[in-house]
């Protein structure tokens, strides 16, 4: 067998050297395809009549299908078919969110001492329990596919962390329409969505655990 000479043993590795930092240059750009992420907001506004809690809340994340629990945006083009919009994700996946914006709206009312998720070691007086039972633009029937609708529809179960009993147990619902299937307008209508079931939700656990507390059941 011909011995490969000093010279062409540094050339050809100077070749493999450049055709490996070509694949990695590939690579690198295939793994940085731009994403548009997006966030939703707290409600800041509630009713002035909300009572003043003197209990503790820990609001516990929400459970949620496999078709919801994950960050992509979730599209219904037919009651039984999901599928997600492309290019866009949320900033986590669907329950972190809505616990997240959950504990910064209860703050936002100032009538909870305190408030936060069982991470923290926060002792509850009251657990807030979420289902998210939607979480999805739906194509309605009709001719005009980009008219979505959003849905977002959240079971909320509040307990009595003292005597482990579900104290009240009530579903939220807001459908909101979008001005278009873009995903700026499709985002703007789900947080107009998950704010006002957030608002009605958070307003009745409020109104319920301060009666529930008046009263001294357990």
């Amino acid at each position: 067998m011909m011995m490969m000479s000093r010279a062409a043993r540094i050339m050809l590795l100077l070749l493999l050297t450049a055709l490996s930092g070509c694949t990695g240059l590939a690579n690198l750009s295939g793994v940085t395809t731009p994403t548009d992420l997006y966030v939703l907001s707290p409600k800041s506004t509630f009713s002035a009549s909300l009572p003043q809690l003197r209990d503790q809340i820990v609001v516990q994340q929400p459970t949620a299908t496999a078709a919801v629990d994950t960050d992509q945006i979730a599209v219904q083009p037919t009651p039984l078919q999901v599928q997600y919009l492309p290019g866009v994700r949320w900033v986590d996946r669907a329950p972190l969110i809505v616990q997240a914006l959950m504990i910064e709206s209860f703050e936002n009312t100032g009538k909870v001492p305190a408030v936060g998720s069982s991470t923290i070691g926060l002792r509850a007086d009251y657990l807030i329990v979420t289902d998210i039972r939607e979480f999805q633009a739906i194509v309605p029937p009709g001719p005009d596919a980009s008219a979505l609708q959003i849905d977002v529809r959240l079971n909320i179960k509040l307990i009595d962390s003292l005597s482990d009993r579900i104290i009240g147990s009530r579903s939220f619902e807001e459908i909101v329409p979008s001005a278009s299937d873009a995903p700026d307008d499709v985002t703007q209508a789900f947080d107009e969505a998950l704010g006002d079931t957030m608002r009605d939700a958070i307003e009745w656990s409020i109104r319920t655990i301060a009666q529930h507390a008046a009263t001294g059941e357990g």
